[in-house]
């Protein structure tokens, strides 16, 4: 389902209207300023000013994104990077990594245009985030023999968790686990062989990945629900400035109510994971 830009002087339109037209309008409006909306071509400068969108793509997360032999890379983060890269008239370049924590770097540091991230108040820190326009599930995996039945039994002394360095389930236990002890693995695909190779007690991640893991080494059960739910955003380096910012929230909106998002999570196969509500237009 393709998004478009419609520059226009008057407000945005109904979410009925552009459901009805089959995709979705977007003002693109000046900080702080309604009446007078900026063209596709200020857009593109704020958003993608080397005259190319660069997307940092993270393949940490099933949900979001995987590798893709002819691309590079698919998921709903691509789809979406793409949407936004046709809607500005400018060409897309995947700048492709295997961690959170590599590419909040990248969009950090300037190198990345945009990035898909969980929002979390420490990448605050030189990344602007839009809303969320997915929230995923963090779950925890232990060994068949545990004695752990519970999310709640986890924190406490003794008890070692696997999780991914720099990932959102590692910046949350970083701030609320105090009493058991988080080990790192690398990449968050690498949890659950890191916490068997280390006989840890428990690994922590996204569902749909912990999921997948228990199905490919056996042994090992996912503790009923979840200890976080992940709201996933897309964010910009902060130096981009308030207009970049409402731009791409603007964006993000539209792609959740006009059904883009979705759909995408629907094409690329994602089970449990859910929209994140879309603010009112």
């Amino acid at each position: 389902m393709p998004l478009h830009f419609v520059a226009t002087m008057n407000t945005l339109p109904s979410r009925r209207s552009f459901l009805a037209a089959g995709g979705a309008s977007l003002l693109l409006s000046g900080a702080g300023c309604a009446t007078r909306p900026q063209e596709p071509s200020v857009a593109a400068a704020v958003l993608a000013p080397t005259g190319r969108l660069r997307a940092s793509i993270n393949l940490g997360n099933p949900v979001l994104a995987r590798r893709d032999a002819a691309a590079g890379a698919a998921g709903v983060s691509v789809d979406l990077a793409r949407a936004l890269g046709a809607q500005l008239g400018v060409p897309v370049d995947l700048v492709v990594v295997d961690g959170a924590a590599r590419s909040v770097e990248m969009v950090r540091s300037g190198a990345a245009d945009i990035g898909f991230f969980a929002i979390d108040p420490v990448r605050g820190e030189g990344i602007r985030f839009t809303a969320p326009y997915v929230l995923i599930e963090g779950a925890y995996l232990v060994r068949n023999d545990s004695p752990l039945r519970d999310n709640g039994e986890v924190d406490r002394p003794g008890t070692r968790i696997v999780v991914a360095r720099g990932s959102a389930y590692d910046l949350y236990l970083g701030r609320t686990v105090r009493s058991a002890e988080l080990v790192y693995a690398q990449t968050s695909p690498n949890v659950v062989d890191e916490f068997l190779a280390r006989r840890a007690d428990v690994a922590a991640g996204v569902k749909q990945q912990l999921e997948a893991d228990a199905a490919r080494v056996g042994g090992v059960r996912l503790l009923p629900g979840r200890f976080m739910v992940i709201e996933q955003a897309m964010g910009i380096p902060a130096a981009r400035g308030e207009v970049a910012q409402e731009v791409l929230a603007t964006f993000v909106e539209l792609a959740k109510a006009s059904g883009f998002v979705a759909a995408a999570l629907a094409r690329h196969g994602i089970q449990g994971a859910v929209v994140a509500p879309a603010a009112s237009l």
